[in-house]
């Protein structure tokens, strides 16, 4: 997939260096989008540098907090959002709770909350 979405990108570029804007601008919004769900900044830059070269203005990926959390993390997230105590969460996923406490300061911080009651309330995906 990040080979397609390159390809787009590549595609784009020389497009655009060969004056077709609009068949440019096509290529250069799909690859945008598509490295941008694959979270490859460097080249999500790339292509927003050549849309805005085309005279487009690239739209904007909206960021949830749950993106920020890694796989581990939102399966703890998860499980404490159900009400489970840092005992039961630690005994499903063999760690400690005192393990599972330090986890959810890192999840809670960067979530942007304070309690087990926010983290419940957050749509986590």
């Amino acid at each position: 997939m990040p080979d397609l979405a390159r390809a787009h990108l590549v595609y784009g570029e020389w497009l655009r260096r060969e004056r077709r804007r609009k068949d440019a601008s096509e290529q250069l919004r799909t690859a945008h989008t598509l490295l941008s769900e694959m979270g490859l900044k460097a080249f999500v830059a790339r292509a927003a540098h050549e849309l805005r070269a085309t005279g487009e203005q690239p739209r904007k990926r909206i960021v949830q907090a749950a993106d920020e959390l890694t796989a581990h993390e939102l399966r703890m997230a998860r499980l404490v959002a159900t009400g489970a105590t840092s005992k039961e969460v630690g005994a499903q996923l063999f760690l400690s709770p005192r393990t599972i406490d330090a986890h959810l300061r890192s999840i809670f911080r960067k979530l942007g909350i304070t309690s087990r009651r926010q983290l419940r309330d957050l749509q986590l995906p």
